[in-house]
């Protein structure tokens, strides 16, 4: 176990160029080579807080280079001790050897690359002119997926809403400096039909995203609602949208976004109209005119977790 690099959450952090990101991440879903299972998914209880946990065990490997795991857990109660709903690592290996040749802190790294992969879907999805963004959430995802999105759209306007007012104003503070004019709203109402980009990170178990509020044009981006029971949109929305995914393996069994219309026939699995894989590998264009609706739903995926764990090591290694 010599020389085994660990890797901090403010050298990812104080690395993170977005664009550069979301490059490795597009890179990586174009490789036909990757070698990706899917990830365990195992709920437990937790009768201290009424909820339940889940742990991930999230391998990936280019063969004969690197390989990874992550291993994570998602607890819903944790605000109630002032921790982020995410912990995690992650194991970066010699694929051809077998050895260790870093450990990463994976909170930080999943943050990271779930926006770089968001904002690559919006590459593909939203329109070029996108102007305007309303985030829906105000946890550690937000101020992350907020930046990734206006590195690939011009963005001037970001609207901000979660169910604690403060938190919204505390991230508008923190973006203050930023290129684009950042508020924090009381109601997703009272913006949700005005933006271009919608992008909701939550642990909702109800839709927030409400059909009858789009209008023609828009860009959904749904990030949070990562177990069958939760969602971030109501049938509506999936109803007027074109639907993609970051893949079909884990968005057709993972999320109540799409579990849930496809269990009551809102949805079937043909209206789907690409993953990540497609679009990274230019094999489907994704938006095909500025009147659609488009509705991203991403679950995560082991292969943005080697793209990122791979783009920090190399940085690091430098």
């Amino acid at each position: 176990m010599k020389n085994i690099v660990q890797i901090d959450a403010d050298f990812v952090e104080n690395n993170t160029n977005f664009p550069n990101l979301i490059t490795a991440i597009e890179n990586m879903f174009a490789n036909k080579e990757l070698l990706v299972p899917m990830r365990h998914h195992h709920d437990f209880p937790n009768p201290e807080v009424g909820m339940e946990s889940t742990l991930l065990l999230m391998p990936a490997w280019d063969p004969g280079k690197d390989a990874g795991v992550k291993i994570a857990t998602v607890s819903p109660a944790n605000g109630k001790f002032d921790l982020p709903a995410i912990q995690a690592i992650y194991i970066y290996l010699d694929a051809l050897k077998g050895s260790v040749k870093a450990f990463i802190e994976a909170k930080s790294l999943t943050v990271k690359r779930t926006a770089a992969a968001s904002a690559l879907a919006s590459k593909f999805l939203s329109r070029k002119n996108s102007k305007s963004l309303l985030m829906i959430g105000t946890g550690a995802l937000s101020p992350n997926l907020i930046k990734a999105h206006a590195s690939v759209r011009p963005i001037e306007q970001v609207f901000v809403w979660g169910r604690n007012f403060d938190k919204a104003k505390a991230i508008c503070e923190d973006l203050s400096e930023e290129s684009f004019e950042i508020v924090p709203i009381k109601t997703i109402e009272a913006k949700i039909s005005e933006v271009d980009i919608i992008s909701a990170a939550t642990l909702s178990p109800t839709p927030l995203v409400l059909g009858k509020y789009l209008k023609p044009g828009q860009h959904i981006d749904l990030v949070g609602a990562y177990r069958p029971d939760m969602r971030e949109a109501d049938d509506d929305a999936i109803r007027k949208s074109e639907v993609f995914v970051d893949t079909y393996e884990g968005g057709l069994k993972e999320s109540g976004d799409i579990v849930i219309p496809l269990k009551t026939k809102v949805l079937a699995e043909q209206d789907i109209k690409a993953d990540l894989f497609l679009m990274a590998a230019k094999k489907h264009q994704g938006r095909s005119n500025d009147e659609q609706i488009t509705l991203f739903k991403s679950v995560g995926h082991a292969l943005e977790d080697l793209a990122a764990a791979t783009h920090y090591y190399n940085l690091f290694k430098k």
